[in-house]
């Protein structure tokens, strides 16, 4: 056994690449909020960075850990956290060919399901010290459900902050004790190099934990890996991680800024130019590090539903992968669901018993957003006429939901760095063959602020409240970054919306009844 060695934080953070920096690495769970972790060599596994759940159902939820090398993930699951009557579950081996993480199907009982996990040496002789998480199963008819969603970290340069204490962002939603988060996309910013300091136009600055895998555009699985790593850095992330089980969905920063299939990349700054090659990388670290169950996707990839108790049930759905290129984004034919995906959506609503149903998207319906001076990156195409290019995929969602009875649809989303909500309504709009509805938006969880953008007039948006911040790009140090919180009252009735600020503060919210 080699003797114990501890690496100062610069030398640790510059030198050493995830993957074997995580091979010597104590429990993160252990680590103070603004201390570099202390490695040692130890002659048993570790479990590298701490535990998370996700895509809760009825009866189960998925465990998700990571080892330092080739070893058994083994789950103990109790009804209590003292673990006196537990069950011991056999999980997956973890070996290079997923970067050494696992995830696990744990079944529970009652509303509490507490677990902890340990990575078993291959030949049985020792094993990793414990670390634990819980997570909550769905409610009863008589029980109410309150969840947080956002989305964006570690955008536009702004990292692991350790003068601040970390992405503490994420503290501020644990407090809420919401039932899961939904993670509304761009999880990592693989695009998104990270430098040591960042002067601010007052001279102030921003200092950032940095890996090697964070200094450069993400090309490799490595990198892509590594992208997912750096931000489990975070202590704040990890403890939220483990106690707040997640629903994650992706969106453009996974990979590259604005991305489409078959996108042929003219940026510098990669080598390699072919976005599908690019995609298909992050794909494989998207499913290795987040606790997504692939098996709950239609296409094994991203887009799914989650029923939540009797009250609520979630459709996650996919802007990217199926989008036609960006461009004008005007005419017939325009993509950004797909018509596999478009036809799935209102069939899973129409068949839905839940009394409201949350369609958890990507990117807004009516905002604007530009890709560079004449092409569009989401559903509105700056023309306040009747539904063309993308926009006509989504009139037909919005009529065929109409049409079919749809009741109590809630759109929920991100990716525009700001908070605002919107209600959409037929009486102002081009096109009028839809129920009114609400689109709520949220975010960043630790990125640039921007905003806010223009509204299209196509399907009768309305601003009712809008946060953004004073400047382009402004740092986490001035507030602005965000989530919002969905209580559902009990029995269902009614449904309750905060926008919450970056400490949690509430900074608007609205009521709204179920129509039966």
């Amino acid at each position: 056994m080699r003797p114990p060695h501890v690496l100062d934080r610069r030398s640790l953070l510059r030198t050493a690449a995830v993957g074997g920096l995580a091979a010597t690495a104590a429990p993160l769970t252990a680590a103070p909020a603004l201390a570099a972790p202390t490695f040692l060599r130890s002659d048993r596994p570790v479990l590298t960075h701490g535990v998370q759940s996700g895509d809760v159902l009825p009866g189960s939820g998925l465990v998700w850990a990571r080892a330092d090398r080739p070893a058994r993930m083994v789950v103990e699951v109790s009804d209590g956290p003292d673990f006196r009557h537990l069950r011991r579950l056999q999980g997956p081996l973890l070996t290079p060919d997923t970067d050494f993480t696992g995830k696990l199907r744990v079944p529970g009982r009652g509303r509490a399901v507490h677990y902890r996990v340990v990575a078993e040496d291959l030949d049985g002789r020792a094993a990793s010290e414990p670390v634990t998480g819980s997570f909550r199963l769905p409610p009863g008819r008589k029980d109410g459900v309150r969840f947080v969603w956002s989305g964006d970290v570690v955008g536009q340069g702004w990292g692991i902050n350790p003068d601040i204490g970390g992405m503490t962002i994420f503290s501020a939603m644990a407090e809420r004790e919401p039932d899961f988060f939904l993670h509304s996309g761009d999880t990592v910013y693989a695009d998104g190099p990270l430098t040591e300091t960042v002067t601010l136009p007052d001279g102030r600055t921003w200092r950032n934990v940095v890996i090697p895998e964070k200094l450069k555009v993400a090309e490799t699985l490595a990198e892509y890996r590594g992208q997912y790593a750096y931000n489990l850095l975070d202590e704040n992330v990890r403890r939220f991680a483990a106690a707040v089980p997640q629903i994650n969905q992706w969106d453009d920063h996974e990979v590259t800024n604005n991305w489409y299939p078959g996108e042929v990349l003219t940026d510098d700054r990669y080598e390699e130019k072919r976005v599908d090659v690019l995609a298909a990388r992050a794909f494989q670290a998207f499913h290795e590090w987040v606790p997504l169950d692939p098996r709950r996707a239609v296409d094994g990839r991203v887009y799914r539903r989650l029923p939540y108790g009797p009250h609520v049930e979630l459709f996650v759905i996919d802007m990217r992968t199926y989008r036609d290129a960006n461009g004008a984004n005007t005419g017939e034919g325009g993509r950004i669901l797909g018509e596999e995906q478009a036809r799935w959506l209102v069939d899973a609503m129409a068949s839905s018993k839940a009394t409201w149903k949350f369609v958890a998207s990507d990117m807004p319906i009516g905002l604007h957003v530009p890709d560079g001076d004449s092409a569009w990156e989401a559903v509105a195409n700056g023309v306040d006429g009747p539904p063309s290019g993308r926009e006509a995929e989504l009139a037909w969602v919005l009529a065929e939901l109409r049409r079919r009875k749809v009741r109590n649809v809630v759109w929920l989303t991100a990716d525009v760095h700001y908070t605002a909500a919107h209600r959409y309504s037929p009486e102002r709009a081009v096109f009028t063959e839809f129920d009114p509805f609400w689109e709520f938006v949220s975010g960043p969880l630790n990125a640039g602020a921007f905003g806010p953008s223009e509204l299209d007039a196509t399907f009768g948006p309305e601003a009712v409240f809008v946060q953004a911040p004073p400047a382009t790009n402004t740092s986490p140090l001035d507030g602005f970054q965000n989530f919002g919180e969905v209580e559902v009252a009990p029995g269902g009735s009614e449904l309750r919306v905060a926008l919450r600020g970056q400490d949690g503060r509430e900074l608007w919210s609205t009521t709204v009844a179920a129509v039966r």
